[in-house]
């Protein structure tokens, strides 16, 4: 049975990634030195500089998970950890530029116009290999043959998620279970895996146990019919019922842990994302500082009182702060109880309903993000009297608070703001949360610019 050229060459082909790698770093200098001197080759002064670079990623990528296989993972995973990569490479690089004493050759201007070719080249290529080998895939090539042990609801999602999943590049051989699996042929029964593996030992990369957690006993009658076999085992949870967010394997202490719920904005991810907020939110303001004069001004002479509306909200870690706004309502519009803010809310202002619903009531928030109380992207923030209410009937509405409050979200540039459906909304947040990363971020931040802010239910 044909395995695919990667399979026989994995030696061959993880030089070639390695190469890959290497070449956009030099890619991106010599592009770099091009446009900056008018020459592609490094003057000699600066080759120290280049290899040591090449050096760093030579130790570094591999260390942080750049060769691991990436099957049947999205390529946006990918290339957000090539990101990551290059990123801790340049800071590598710089750092040790600083405490040689200046005897490596450095440029900013060089060094600036390096990290965003190098960066564009790598993410191009990286990008460009794995929409090529998805392809590959697709057409039969570099398979890999699973065995799939389970007769289940679980079983069977599997099935079909791997036939309606060809760039997965997995093909199932068949089945062991006391019932037969759709669109799989029944192998034989649980007792019979043993027999079947050493017969056919080959013919089989991976075995996927398919199996309720309730099962334990046969789950482990299983692992010691597999105890001689040289396949990679993988075990496959039925999780319906849990929702998780950013689950996970790892281990404390020796022992195996299932992280059924983290939140992904920690440790390196939170420094990377709290960069974000304050570059990002430095810069806006500084752009918009015309604007936000001219909307505080508007809102002096249309209404007295302050320019700015304060509002206690929760945000991560059920932390409260005060959230601001440009004032749309007269002052003291809420003596006799709380309002549903909205453009058509019969207690704003003229001014404030125009300012409510373009959404620039929400500038101010930048503020709030330079403050450290809030992110650009991220789930909104509720009152905490309306936090009490909704913990309580929708079900995972917490764990919005796993990270930081934003000023936009997923749920907002689908449609779910203001007064809509808060399940849907929940949803969006959990999704968001689920599949965080700074591309994820910047894909949100582009969308509103062009479709988030003025919306018929913008509050």
């Amino acid at each position: 049975m044909s395995k695919g050229f990667t399979k026989e060459n994995h030696v061959l082909v993880a030089i070639m990634h390695r190469c890959s790698d290497l070449f956009a770093i030099f890619l991106g200098f010599a592009l770099s030195m091009w446009l900056i001197n008018g020459e592609v080759w490094p003057q000699k002064s600066f080759i120290l500089t280049l290899f040591l670079s090449f050096a760093v990623a030579f130790w570094l990528y591999p260390h942080l998970g750049m060769y691991r296989t990436w099957r049947g993972e999205t390529k946006l995973k990918e290339v957000g950890l090539a990101v990551y990569c290059w990123s801790i490479n340049q800071i590598v690089l710089g750092a040790i530029y600083y405490i040689s004493d200046n005897s490596l050759t450095y440029d900013n201007t060089l060094f600036v116009y390096w990290y965003l070719i190098g960066l564009l080249a790598l993410v191009v290529i990286r990008f460009s290999i794995r929409v090529l080998l998805n392809k590959y895939r697709s057409k039969g090539g570099n398979q890999r043959h699973v065995l799939i042990i389970g007769d289940g609801n679980i079983a069977n999602r599997m099935v079909a998620k791997i036939y309606n999943s060809p760039w997965t590049g997995y093909k199932i051989v068949g089945s062991f279970g006391d019932e037969s699996l759709r669109d799989c042929e029944l192998l034989g029964d649980f007792n019979e895996i043993e027999g079947y593996i050493n017969t056919h030992c080959e013919e089989i990369d991976q075995v996927w146990i398919a199996l309720p957690l309730s099962d334990e006993l046969l789950v482990e009658r299983i692992l010691y019919s597999l105890r001689n076999a040289t396949q990679t085992i993988r075990y496959i949870p039925d999780m319906r019922g849990f929702r998780l967010i950013n689950h996970s394997v790892s281990d404390i202490a020796g022992m195996p842990v299932i992280n059924l719920s983290m939140s992904p904005i920690s440790g390196s991810n939170q420094l990377l994302k709290s960069l974000e907020d304050k570059l990002l939110s430095g810069l806006i303001l500084l752009m918009i500082s015309p604007v936000l004069i001219a909307l505080a001004v508007g809102v002096k002479l249309t209404s007295p009182g302050p320019v700015f509306y304060r509002q206690e909200r929760v945000s991560w870690n059920n932390k409260k702060f005060m959230m601001l706004k440009f004032r749309s309502m007269p002052q003291n519009s809420e003596k006799d109880g709380i309002q549903w803010g909205g453009a058509k809310n019969k207690t704003n202002t003229k001014f404030g309903q125009f300012i409510r619903k373009t959404s620039l009531d929400e500038l101010p928030q930048f503020i709030n993000v330079l403050k450290g109380d809030m992110s650009i992207v991220g789930p909104r923030p509720e009152r905490t009297i309306f936090v009490q209410q909704f913990k309580d009937e929708i079900p995972g509405y917490m764990q919005k608070h796993m990270v930081k409050a934003g000023i936009t979200g997923w749920a907002q540039i689908n449609g779910w703001r203001g007064d809509t459906d808060l399940k849907k909304r929940i949803d969006c947040d959990l999704y968001y949360i689920d599949n965080w990363s700074i591309w994820f971020d910047i894909k949100i931040i582009f969308l509103t610019i062009f479709k988030g802010f003025v919306n018929k239910n913008a509050y």
